[in-house]
């Protein structure tokens, strides 16, 4: 490992940690003399570190979290970027739980790591000159749609510090945006600082108008430092929430039965809200099946609870939570855990898509989401965590749950092979419409109140009253009154009925 110390935006020393001797640099400028290391020692790990810190940094912790080549590691008690980012950035990975391992792009010059071989690739890409804070959030925002893999690590220091981080300027927060995101989005930021703090930063706005969009043709590819021995003995549940789709279920366990990976249990909670009913599945007694099969019948439906039910049945290592009208190949779950195990990877989405849909991402990247019906998990991972039964028969269920693991310390890894066919099977679903008491209203709640819960618990402020200036915009061309002074004053209404019924909700549970 090499260990650069820096303060106030000038290289102190280079230690080679391996022999502990001082190395010489050329250039003082931070950022200039990463990539001079980065190119004369490939194959090693630069650590980057304020003064203040070198003294507490926790190099074992490193050597054991550093697993993978993609991977950048930072940790501060507070970010570079401003908290206004989020009017414009809705993702979960700028809300960050800083006691945990937790996924994002949010970089401090505090305290820091990553893998020669991949700062190597941002050359000629992002501008050495810059301040280093600024260089190092460009380089994480940039790498991590490409498969960088990104996490504020409390581990790296042995006492967390209230180390102040400097602050983007506003004109550089235009700058940073206009870099990154789509040019509507710093339009966007402009409106909701007028909007939501009063502030009027138009000049900043206009001198970003040319600033160009950064872009890289690059990947990152998922690298081990140490080869991980895989172990093939362990055992995998599958959870199937199941309504109406016996045919379709059918099909599934015998692409569950055709696998070359020996499944432990299959986990089927067949629901019917008929209290007169019984269950239709005959074919789980009449035939015989390489795995046990767990089969829980319920008159109470809802996808959260029907979950629930299965994750406290589980008896594995890892659980595969499954739709009921999906097709795999024969492979599927020895791929996946092959690849989980190889790259200690602790919870994955698979992409699962219907056949005309076409494929738009083919990297292993950092998820911004969940799939509750095409992901694998690490058992073990899932303890104390549930579907919240809050969202049940709305929307919101499956991010949520996503949020929960990562504030867990547990990553979300979205894995483009093996795939997933989604059938989308039309029967099925609610025999009857569930319907909601805000429904029975004249004036309807904007966004559904499971969608408004979801965001005020896993969002931050900004983003929340960015998703509303976003959803105001839209909204507007497909609603029928086009006067815009009416439209926003009924939109505010629907907005604050929204908050009130999420409210109720989160009271009720």
């Amino acid at each position: 490992m090499i260990l650069l110390v820096h303060k106030n935006e000038k290289v102190l020393r280079v230690v080679d940690l391996n022999s502990n001797q001082n190395l010489k640099f050329t250039s003082e400028k931070p950022f200039v003399a990463f990539f001079e290391l980065a190119k004369q020692f490939e194959n090693r790990i630069l650590i980057w570190c304020n003064d203040c810190v070198e003294s507490n940094i926790n190099f074992e912790a490193i050597e054991q979290v550093f697993k993978l080549k993609n991977t950048l590691l930072s940790y501060s008690s507070t970010s570079f970027i401003s908290k206004e980012i989020g009017y414009i950035e809705d993702s979960p990975f700028i809300k960050v739980k800083k006691d945990v391992k937790y996924p994002s792009w949010l970089v401090s010059s505090l305290l820091g790591c990553i893998h020669n071989s991949q700062l190597i690739k941002f050359e000629g890409v992002v501008d050495k000159n810059q301040e280093l804070n600024f260089g190092l959030n460009s380089m994480a925002k940039l790498g991590m749609s490409r498969g960088l893999f990104c996490y504020s690590e409390p581990r790296l220091i042995n006492v967390l510090s209230d180390f102040e981080a400097p602050k983007i300027s506003t004109s550089k927060l235009f700058k940073f945006v206009k870099m990154h995101y789509k040019p509507i989005w710093s339009f966007l930021l402009l409106v909701n600082l007028i909007i939501n703090e009063r502030r009027f930063p138009v000049v900043s706005f206009l001198r970003t108008l040319f600033v160009k969009k950064l872009d890289a043709d690059f990947y990152f590819d998922l690298t081990p430092i140490n080869k991980l021995i895989p172990v093939h003995d362990d055992r995998i549940d599958v959870i199937v929430p199941t309504l109406g789709r016996k045919k379709h279920l059918y099909n599934f366990l015998k692409d569950l039965e055709k696998q070359t990976y020996q499944l432990n249990q299959v986990i089927i909670v067949e629901q019917n809200d008929d209290k007169n009913s019984v269950s239709e599945l005959d074919f789980l007694q009449k035939e015989d099946w390489s795995f046990s099969v767990v089969h829980q019948f319920t008159h109470q439906t809802g996808a959260c609870n029907a979950r629930n039910i299965g994750l406290d049945l589980v008896d594995a290592d890892y659980v595969f939570l499954a739709d009921d009208d999906v097709r795999i190949d024969s492979g599927f779950i020895k791929t996946v855990l092959s690849k989980m195990k190889d790259l200690d990877l602790h919870a994955v989405t698979l992409s699962c898509l219907e056949e005309s849909d076409i494929k738009s991402l083919n990297t292993v990247v950092q998820w911004a989401s969940f799939g509750s019906g095409c992901s694998v998990v690490k058992a073990n991972r899932l303890k104390g965590l549930k579907f919240d039964m809050k969202f049940e028969f709305g929307y919101g269920e499956d991010v949520d749950f996503g949020m929960q693991l990562r504030n867990k310390g547990v990553d979300v890894v979205y894995l483009p092979f093996p795939e997933i066919e989604h059938l989308k099977a039309p029967i099925g679903g609610f025999r009857t419409k569930f319907k909601r008491s805000w429904e029975e209203g004249v004036l309807l709640p904007k966004p559904s109140p499971t969608v408004m819960l979801n965001r005020m618990k896993n969002s931050t402020k900004e983003q929340l009253l960015g998703y509303r200036t976003v959803l105001f915009l839209k909204y507007y061309s497909q609603q029928k009154i086009k006067n815009p002074f009416k439209y926003l004053s009924v939109f505010k209404k629907q907005w604050r009925l929204s908050k009130l019924w999420a409210n109720r909700l989160n009271e009720a549970f």
